[in-house]
């Protein structure tokens, strides 16, 4: 079986801690921050767009240039730096690719993380969870999909679509996707589940003595 070769993430709320950014979309918007919040999470509940949030409270829809904010380290989740580095150390590419504006691969860049590709939907026309977008990864990466090992904070738009087509994939609870989505029945199907981006190493361990073993 083909050895993995690169770790993949998703960016919001996998390595990216979006509470200041949907705060500051409470505040443009002129709302409590904890009714966005709530009204957030039950459209998460109902496996809605979270853009509906908008159309639902009457408030302007605003992307990140427009209120200014601009994801800083301090977004990082305290478990990011010290995993990455030990990933990269340990040999593996590193890469982050998610649904995100344009801006964003320019604002991961300047955190100075050892990712050598760093992609949005929106740079690249393509949105998760078609397959194209993963195929893209391993086209960008230049390796095949079963040498990829994605994390991903949503059983709909990382988990399972990388899983379809060959990738080995990583679920982690954590932010209001991670938290709702592992109540869900698909999770009886999720091999591979998270806490802490720190278990990485000991999931790429279990799937390489599974290869051997298969």
């Amino acid at each position: 079986m083909t050895a993995i070769k690169a770790v993949v993430f998703d960016q919001g709320e996998t390595l990216i801690n979006e509470t200041r950014f949907w705060a500051s979309v409470a505040a443009y918007a002129g709302v409590p921050e904890f009714t966005l919040y709530g009204v957030l999470g039950g459209l998460i509940e109902r496996r809605e767009s979270h853009r509906s949030v908008f159309n639902i409270m009457q408030i302007e829809s605003v992307d990140p240039g427009i209120i200014g904010y601009q994801i800083e380290q301090r977004d990082l989740y305290p478990d990011v730096i010290r995993t990455l580095t030990r990933l990269k150390h340990d040999g593996y590419i590193i890469a982050t690719a998610g649904n995100q504006s344009a801006n964003v691969s320019g604002e991961m860049e300047s955190l100075e993380l050892p990712s050598v590709l760093n992609a949005t939907s929106a740079g690249w026309g393509l949105s998760k969870p078609d397959p194209a977008f993963f195929h893209r990864i391993a086209s960008e990466l230049d390796l095949e999909p079963q040498q990829i090992l994605y994390i991903g904070d949503r059983l709909d738009n990382d988990y399972f679509p990388a899983e379809a087509i060959g990738m080995h994939a990583v679920f982690i609870r954590r932010g209001p996707w991670g938290y709702l989505h592992s109540t869900w029945s698909e999770m009886a199907n999720v091999k591979y589940q998270i806490t802490d981006l720190g278990q990485i190493p000991q999931i790429i361990k279990q799937i390489e003595e599974s290869n051997q073993d298969g």
